[in-house]
């Protein structure tokens, strides 16, 4: 009798390494002194194994998680460890950018392990709740975690243990829980503020009450991490635990430039000082580098001292002289020949005995260069041979791996070479996406292909299946003789490919975001990399900027733009990664990419005008007001879809030169595809006439909330929110909250300064430091938005005009003063003045609707008022 299994060389070293480390983690968070809440202390909480791909990483993870599961799993020459306190719960996520895990996912699955334990967490789970329904509205957090699989993964109660528990865990009425978010919000936190009995068990948290104030993005999420460790630190003695998470691929969580999603999960491992995290990755953690800072939250030597060089490798443990250092950056090496013989021994067995025999495997192991893939494959191709009736030779198995991928394909009926060609194109697939791509009417070839096992399987991904990466990048070099394709060949399967991928978007009639960005990262990269015609993508993009949520398109970036877009798919490509990242880099970075994207002339003539209108958005906030106003008149005159906002942008230029009088006049026939009443607002409150600026701003973000522009929204009650807290700091405290709710879930960078700057509006004379301000300064000054920055300042003068101290009014004016050399915002330095009542040099250069005398008026009123309400005296 023939048996297979699934033989695992031992990675020894690599368990008592882990087994170690995790020893040394219970005992430090079992000291008196340890803290869960000390966010300073260095972290030693993370182990790192990298090395190239196909080494076996992701089996080691999985392997590892089986043993801290269970001691059956374990191998009987990895020992029985003993661990000095409490039950270890481990987790894998796979982190592949074909897994398309994301943050949300990530956060979710370590809550839903933790299930469990069956004690509730309501810290976590309160913060949590808010973050989704506000996040999520319309959608519940028990269907999604029913529909993702995660509840059928873990086979556990989750949706009960979360939040129905969370009344039982701090005695609240049992409807409670239920509530509303904002009902939720405001129960827990009066009862924080009042120590009250019921809420004892949570009064401890230190940054709970702070934690649900701040706007539920994923920053936000992030955070809440911190409350998920103090929970866990709360356990009873009967319930401890140690959570081991095992972070899977972390290569594909971003590249060297764009560290978004690194940060946020560095910022998960340094809030669970108690938990323990184990990462597989083909790269070092850079955590120690001190170039870094900046770019994530944490970085140095001090703060990661178990990340730093040298690094501790296989060789130098066997040799007995490992490198000095904590050895917590581990380099998993090729196996050795001896593993390798017991790996093909023990992969295939026959009555006990192994099927592989001596001869054979030592060529094997000879080829392999100690690649796991390699063994991998040849004891594939061992079965295929077996099949035929004939014994497997050394002979067969004498190729280096891309020859043997290539006797691999062999093997395969021609249908399945075919459709295995056509899905090498995709990051991942499913049936529908492999048929279509392959041109069959019949699913019979890609059924059959699935089942290999080369072909991997994640059920909770967008698409579920996706070839392993060596099998992929080796497809086209490593292809059979007989019927190797020619490149038209190559490119007739992307079209069909392409294809296939617009007919999913296209079929789908809800507004699904995840499958509108999927279907653009696929589309966009065999769009780029066979010069393919644009088709759905066009259309596709439209849609991708139509709720501004700019999610990033993960595709690789292109050198020396302005020399490499040659084809429409490359300059579209470029395109939609400047807008995507937009948010997160300086105005010069977006003006400079988007100006490579007009130049070029590749797009077609709609899309070529929303490069061109985000191009002039992006040199208005530089200050370059020619070359923004030429921009917006083309677009304004070719009657697109971004003509309406191109009108709106020749306004708002002319206020910014403070002409007024023209600004008001043509902001009349602007409309709602113009955004008249927000528009009209941003002419209004520069008056001082907050009243009829706040009144069109909520008529703006009623008409936005009708039409579903959920952008739009966030940007009239924020501007809102900014005007009222000149006028009534009570009243603008609730603006502001709505806006934050509003803005959740949307990266729209320059509106959060708003908001911040509407806070600092609402608390002048109030204000004892002003480090926010100087914080937030900088951080405009990083993003290069002109406009927030005069924003900001006009905030403070308003402070300092408040608090009587005309010295630092005029510090702020000549701060003003240098924004106004591009020629814009002039007559903030004058509304300085008039809060003040401090005399011009000169005569206003603005064109005020109603007179200069009727400006001052209104201004300088409104620092009278709030003096009487703060208690200053002039």
């Amino acid at each position: 009798m023939m048996a297979t299994a699934e033989a695992f060389t031992s990675r020894q070293f690599q368990w008592k390494l882990v087994a170690a480390a995790l020893a040394e983690h219970q005992r430090r968070i079992a000291e008196p002194g340890f803290d869960v809440e000390d966010l300073e202390r260095p972290r030693d909480n993370v182990i790192v194994f990298h090395g190239v791909g196909g080494i076996g990483k992701a089996t080691l993870s999985r392997k590892l998680e089986a043993a801290l599961a269970s001691t059956e799993q374990r191998l009987v020459q990895w020992g029985e460890p003993h661990w000095p306190g409490g039950r270890i719960l481990p987790v894998r996520i796979d982190l592949s950018r074909t897994a398309n895990t994301s943050f949300e996912d990530l956060v979710l699955t370590i809550r839903v392990a933790l299930a469990e334990l069956g004690h509730p967490l309501p810290a976590f789970d309160i913060a949590l709740r808010r973050y989704w329904e506000i996040r999520h509205p319309g959608q519940s957090l028990e269907c999604h975690l029913s529909h993702s699989g995660l509840a059928l993964k873990f086979g556990t109660a989750v949706t009960e243990q979360m939040l129905p528990n969370v009344a039982q865990g701090l005695l609240m009425p049992g409807n409670i829980a239920h509530s509303t978010t904002g009902q939720l919000d405001d129960t827990l936190t009066r009862a924080l503020r009042d120590r009250c009995r019921s809420f004892r068990a949570l009064a401890g948290c230190a940054q709970l009450e702070d934690l649900l104030k701040v706007q539920p993005d994923l920053d936000a999420l992030s955070l809440y991490l911190y409350l998920l460790a103090w929970e866990i630190d709360q356990l009873p003695a009967d319930r401890r635990t140690v959570p081991v998470v095992l972070l899977d691929t972390f290569e594909d969580v971003g590249d060297r430039t764009h560290r978004d999603l690194e940060r946020l999960i560095q910022r998960v491992i340094w809030l669970m000082p108690n938990a323990f995290f184990i990462i597989t990755s083909r790269s070092r953690l850079q955590w120690a580098d001190p170039s870094l800072r900046g770019q994530l939250d944490y970085i140095g030597p001090t703060a990661w001292p178990g990340l730093t060089p040298p690094v501790l490798g296989v060789s130098a443990a066997r040799s007995g002289h490992p490198a000095p250092g904590r050895g917590r950056q581990v380099l998993v090496g090729n196996l050795s020949p001896e593993d390798c013989e017991d790996h093909l021994a023990r992969r295939l067995t026959h009555n006990g005995q192994a099927l592989i025999r001596a001869h054979v495997r030592q060529v094997i192991t000879v080829r392999s260069h100690g690649l796991p893939l390699y063994l991998d494959l040849a004891v594939m191709r061992f079965l295929e041979i077996c099949r035929t009736g004939r014994a497997p030779q050394p002979a067969d198995f004498e190729h280096e791996l891309p020859a043997l991928i290539t006797r691999t394909l062999a093997d395969l009926t021609p249908d399945e070479r075919h459709v295995l060609r056509c899905v090498s194109l995709f990051d991942s697939f499913n049936l529908t996406l492999a048929a279509a791509a392959a041109g069959l009417q019949h699913d019979a070839p890609a059924l059959r292909l699935i089942r290999r096992p080369f072909v991997r399987e994640n059920p909770v991904g967008l698409w579920p299946y996706r070839l392993h990466g060596h099998i992929r990048s080796t497809i086209r070099s490593a292809d059979h003789e007989e019927d190797r394709w020619s490149p038209r060949d190559w490119e007739q399967a992307a079209g069909r490919a392409l294809t296939a991928l617009g007919a999913q978007w296209q079929a789908h009639t809800g507004r699904d975001r995840t499958l509108l960005v999927g279907c653009l990262r696929q589309g966009l990269a065999l769009a780029r990399d066979f010069g393919l015609d644009l088709g759905w993508l066009a259309d596709a993009a439209w849609a991708y900027i139509s709720d501004s949520m700019w999610e990033p398109l993960a595709l690789p970036a292109l050198q020396g733009i302005a020399d490499v877009l040659e084809t429409p798919a490359d300059a579209i490509v470029e395109l939609l990664a400047a807008l995507a990242r937009r948010q997160h880099e300086h105005c010069s970075i977006t003006s400079s990419r988007l100006a490579a994207v007009t130049h070029a002339g590749l797009l077609p003539s709609d899309v070529h005008e929303m490069a061109l209108y985000y191009l002039a958005e992006a040199q208005r906030d530089l200050g370059d007001f020619a070359a923004s106003r030429s921009g917006m008149q083309i677009v304004a005159d070719g009657g697109g879809r971004l003509a309406p906002a191109a009108r709106r942008g020749l306004v708002h230029l002319s206020r910014l030169a403070g002409e007024f009088r023209m600004a008001h006049a043509s902001a009349q026939s602007l409309g709602w595809s113009g955004r008249q009443y927000r528009v009209e607002g941003d002419i209004l409150w520069p008056h001082g006439d907050m009243d009829r600026a706040a009144a069109a701003y909520a008529a703006a973000r009623d008409q936005a909330e009708q039409h579903g522009i959920a952008g739009e929204r966030a940007t009239s009650q924020a501007q809102r929110a900014l005007v009222l807290a000149f006028t009534d700091p009570d009243t603008a405290d609730d603006e502001l909250h709505l806006a934050e709710q509003y803005l959740a879930g949307l990266d729209l960078r320059a509106i959060g300064f708003t908001l911040r700057v509407a806070a600092l509006v609402r608390d002048a004379g109030t204000l004892r430091s002003l480090d926010a301000g100087r914080a937030l300064r900088a951080e405009i000054r990083d993003a290069g938005i002109t406009a927030a920055e005069a924003a900001l300042e006009l905030a403070l003068a308003f402070h300092h005009a408040v608090a009587c101290e005309n010295g630092k009014v005029r510090a702020v004016i000549r701060r003003l003063r240098e924004l106004a050399r591009t020629g814009a915002y002039a007559y903030y330095a004058d509304i300085a003045h008039y809060m003040a009542g401090l005399p011009l040099p000169t005569s206003s250069a603005a064109r005020w609707i109603d007179g200069e005398g009727q400006t001052r008026n209104r201004w300088h009123s409104l620092v009278a008022a709030r003096r009487i309400q703060t208690g200053h005296t002039n």
